[in-house]
């Protein structure tokens, strides 16, 4: 048995998907939609899906400090992705058809209700619902298995971090570290209290400036924040409060995430599998 009551019996969590091995299937996934899309009388282009850099820089702080040096915070990362969404091909085909066949698409693509509706209550409140019976959960079925019990899964997996990350930004080891950061910060010419002051402020700093200018400022104060990160204890004792709150306060969840874990492992193999796959 492989359900989520033997690996707690087991005392074993599965890994996580790196960024790359997410990626794999997410572009696996793509490429399952497209064929059901076909098979039911549409065209469909496979999305844009974000590589394994991308990925990468969405913590409370940045650490690798190679990262930062090539990518800043992302932003031309962001730049593509909303280029990528006012070209996007399926977006263009959807409004140039006719309404009775783009109702027909939309059920196609998305399902409908009388087909069936996943309900999901998030571990923070509040409910989540996906409909049944379209290309995406004839893709999904295909990569993780039986979707509901992947949708709740994944809902609840990654809906948790309200529940304990409020907790590790109080703690004093947290405040203590984060004082020693912004210490760091002021001596490198960069007076900012936490990391997130610099994400708000980065649009107003970098406004007005062309591509490449926007991109050197970023990155600037990007090094500068992963440098402090490492040279204070702040990114260390983070990741340790992390793993601390997690256990102490996720254990009632502990069979949705590995749930979650093992079916997106599962997604993987059955993506690396598919023809014309390419980690």
């Amino acid at each position: 048995a492989d359900g989520p009551a033997a690996a707690r019996a087991a005392g074993t969590m599965p890994r996580e998907l790196t960024p790359a091995e997410q990626a794999v299937v997410e572009r696996g996934e793509e490429r399952l939609v497209g064929s059901c899309m076909r098979k039911k009388g549409f065209r469909y282009w496979p999305g844009r899906v974000a590589g394994a850099a991308e990925r990468q820089g969405h913590g409370y702080v940045l650490h690798d400090v190679d990262w930062a040096e090539r990518h800043g915070y992302g932003g031309r990362f962001a730049a593509e992705a909303e280029k990528a969404r006012l070209a996007d091909r399926n977006t263009a085909y959807a409004r140039s058809l006719p309404k009775a066949e783009l109702i027909r698409y939309s059920k196609a693509l998305d399902g409908t209700p009388e087909q069936g509706v996943v309900s999901v209550e998030l571990p923070a409140g509040g409910t989540v619902q996906t409909l049944r019976g379209g290309c995406l959960e004839t893709a999904a079925e295909r990569l993780y298995g039986d979707f509901p019990a992947w949708f709740r899964a994944k809902k609840t997996a990654t809906g948790v971090a309200p529940l304990y990350t409020p907790g590790i930004l109080a703690d004093e080891r947290f405040r203590r570290a984060l004082r020693a950061w912004a210490s760091c910060m002021r001596e490198a010419g960069h007076p900012y209290a936490g990391p997130p002051e610099i994400r708000e402020k980065l649009p107003a700093l970098t406004r007005g400036m062309d591509a490449a200018e926007a991109h050197a400022a970023e990155v600037e104060l990007a090094v500068a924040e992963a440098t402090c990160a490492t040279d204070t204890p702040l990114y260390r004792t983070a990741r340790a409060l992390d793993r601390e709150y997690r256990a102490e306060k996720l254990g009632r969840y502990r069979d949705e995430i590995a749930a979650h874990r093992r079916m997106g492992l599962t997604a993987l193999k059955r993506a690396r599998a598919l023809p014309g796959a390419a980690d």
